[in-house]
């Protein structure tokens, strides 16, 4: 079977699926497939998706050589081929042309298309015992310039305090497979927050509607009274993508507070990041912002857990996830930030999946080059979101992390 056709078997099985029609509510736009001079246009209206051999022209179209479409069939395929935003942001054998806001507004469809059009087994894990029913949350209030932050935060265990930052956009939820851990448990006092504006932590009341832009000193104020109020002792501080560059900026500026980080996709510098349709008026920013990150996902992580996570960007309040950009792709710099960091004193490990183009193991690499003595692991197959999108596979590496810190101190 040509590419071509093995595409298009694959397209008119994936148009059958139970999911798309949550994601195209109103959508009236005509998407085309080219493989070399091969073409296909799908119709997608009325929540339903057709092949439509009479449209003449399309809004979006993706193009490649049957070549480069051959690595997206292969079973799995690489990085960079696994998904429709992969296509469009970090892989320069596929053109995606159509006004900017028409892809916007398709991406949730065409990102689950790409899903389904994947083929990839899922990586097998030892399957870890959790209990859910172990952690509690409850409220802080925090005062932090003046302003009162009523934090939320969750807890579970004894031992060895170890904090979790979740990443741009998102909430605590991204923990809580690591919460629910038992045996994690048994050694470790686990903690994980909503930062303020981020899940049940609400904005300040004193807050004037204005919008939200994150900055470094704002966030090292958060984590700083969040260690001294809600910990109350040196922890381990692991972050996951804005909450690594976070983690590094303390381990920094502030190693007093730390008994060493956790980077889990940390980037060296993440420009491009920003995109924006993420807070705009014409695009459906739940459907938009779940889909763009749902692509920096590894697709041999379990779809189910892929699509929980997935589901937390679908809940964030509007503007709060570029806002959080402001710092992690605008300001964060890992070549200034990084030579500061004596892992001596503060262990430093990284943590770098093969499927995040965003933060991809070079930059692991490359921060890691920049912190003598620091750990850098990187994770076959997995995405940006490895805690949430396959906590199992995860889990020895970041078993690993704990114990090199701990051997360090």
């Amino acid at each position: 079977m040509d590419h071509y056709n093995e595409l298009m078997a694959r397209v008119v099985e994936a148009i059958k699926d139970g999911e798309l029609p949550r994601l195209i509510p109103s959508l009236d736009c005509r998407v085309r497939l080219t493989v070399g001079d091969q073409k296909a246009t799908l119709s997608i209206r009325n929540g339903e998706v057709a092949l439509d051999g009479n449209a003449a022209q399309a809004d979006v179209t993706v193009s490649a050589s049957p070549e480069a479409w051959s690595k997206v069939l292969q079973t799995p395929p690489p990085a960079t081929y696994h998904s429709f935003t992969a296509l469009q942001m970090a892989n320069e054998e596929f053109e995606i042309s159509g006004l900017p806001l028409e892809i916007a507004k398709a991406r949730p469809a065409l990102e689950r298309l790409f899903e389904l059009v994947v083929r990839a087994p899922t990586k097998e894990a030892a399957i870890v015992r959790r209990d859910i029913t172990t952690v509690s949350g409850r409220y802080q209030p925090v005062s932090i310039d003046g302003a009162v932050y009523d934090i939320y935060f969750e807890e579970t265990g004894t031992g060895v305090p170890v904090l979790f930052l979740h990443t741009a956009g998102a909430d605590s939820r991204q923990f809580l497979a690591q919460l629910a851990d038992t045996g994690l448990a048994e050694s470790y006092r686990l903690i994980a927050v909503d930062l303020p504006f981020h899940g049940r932590s609400m904005p300040p009341a004193s807050w004037d509607g204005a919008p939200y832009k994150l900055t470094a000193n704002l966030y090292q104020a958060w984590c700083r009274a969040i260690l001294e109020r809600i910990v109350g002792e040196k922890a381990i501080v692991a972050g996951g993508s804005m909450g690594a560059a976070m983690a590094l900026v303390l381990a920094a500026e502030s190693p007093e507070h730390l008994l060493g980080i956790i980077g889990i996709e940390p980037p060296f510098r993440s420009k491009g990041r920003r995109n924006p349709y993420q807070h705009n008026v014409n695009v459906h920013g739940s459907l938009h912002n779940s889909a763009y990150v749902r692509g920096i996902m590894s697709p041999m992580s379990p779809g189910s857990e892929r699509r929980r996570a997935s589901w937390i960007y679908s809940q964030g309040a509007p503007g709060i996830y570029p806002g959080d950009l402001a710092f992690y792709s605008d300001e964060f710099d890992g070549a200034v930030t990084a030579p500061k960091i004596d892992a001596s004193r503060t262990p430093t490990v990284l943590l770098s999946g093969d499927y995040d183009y965003s933060a991809t193991p070079a930059d692991g690499a490359k921060l890691a080059d920049l912190i003598p003595g620091s750990l850098h692991l990187t994770m076959p197959g997995l995405g940006h979101f490895p805690m949430c999108e396959h906590p199992d596979y995860f889990r020895p590496y970041l078993m690993r992390a704990l114990e090199f810190i701990r051997a360090v101190r």
